[in-house]
């Protein structure tokens, strides 16, 4: 078999700064940002985009106008577009990106839309995954331009109480002992991730403040348990902010990035 895929990003240039890619972000909840993806798209000299659909639940995006599709956490569930008529507009928006092969990336719910976009079911698990969790690749991460990164059991942060089937043709790229499908691609350009890898250290601490979070961890049975997370979070932050810089510098590579030394006058 061949090396991995993983390769260098592109080398930019003035046609690119004049053309700068613009990134969509869907978000559902103030408490759940690009985190650890921010700085790295504005690092790239991408133009960021948001809609909140807290915010503006009748939002209509038209995805046609940017270059890739960030689809952030949040609350609900791929199934309940009947309470949360947003999130089939999501969908559609998710599966004309496709479509017209603009890179997509989905984050926990993201992930979940996704996988239920390509016809994937999405259920509750047997029991929350809440902490930190040690992501193994597959025999295809290896091959994977993104998932190349992960050599070995790794730790990441989870939240969650649903999970989703593999969507037929998607590529299984990591599990971890309690929830079989923690990411996979489909396609060249759309990837779905069940874990939080854009969370820093910051964001973890605000979760475990919230009222909301609080009430997750009740639910899950570990109301107690959010001193030994908040210490598991100092001791694994480091390598899991490492990973995911890596991760999603990866997923943005096919996008133009600007080399604003292309302006400055010759020596």
């Amino acid at each position: 078999m061949g090396g991995s895929r993983c390769r260098a990003g592109p080398a930019g240039g003035l046609s690119e700064l004049l053309n700068m890619a613009k990134v969509l972000v869907f978000q559902h909840v103030a408490a759940e940002p690009l985190g650890t993806l921010d700085p790295v798209l504005r690092k790239r000299g991408h133009r960021i985009r948001y809609v909140n659909f807290h915010r503006e639940p009748d939002a209509q995006p038209d995805v046609s106008r940017y270059d890739a599709l960030i689809v952030l956490g949040g609350p609900q569930m791929p199934d309940q577009g009947d309470i949360y008529p947003h999130l089939n507009v999501e969908m559609r928006c998710i599966e004309a990106a496709m479509k017209q092969d603009i890179p997509v990336l989905g984050i926990c719910l993201g992930a979940q839309l996704l996988a239920y976009t390509l016809g994937g079911r999405v259920k509750p698990m047997d029991a929350w995954e809440i902490g930190w969790y040690d992501l193994k690749p597959t025999a295809q991460a290896a091959s994977d331009p993104l998932f190349c990164k992960l050599v070995e059991p790794h730790p990441v942060f989870q939240w969650h109480g649903y999970t989703f089937d593999l969507p037929a043709g998607g590529v299984h790229l990591a599990r971890t002992e309690s929830c079989e499908n923690q990411a996979f691609r489909y396609a060249e350009k759309s990837y779905g991730l069940q874990c939080h890898l854009e969370l820093d250290e910051r964001l973890i601490n605000r979760w475990l403040h919230y009222p909301e979070y609080q009430q997750d961890l009740n639910t899950a049975g570990r109301g107690q348990d959010a001193a030994a997370i908040r210490e598991q979070t100092h001791q694994a932050i480091g390598q899991s902010v490492k990973l995911s810089r890596e991760i999603f510098s990866q997923f943005l590579q096919p996008l133009a990035e600007p080399n604003l030394r292309h302006l400055l006058p010759s020596r």
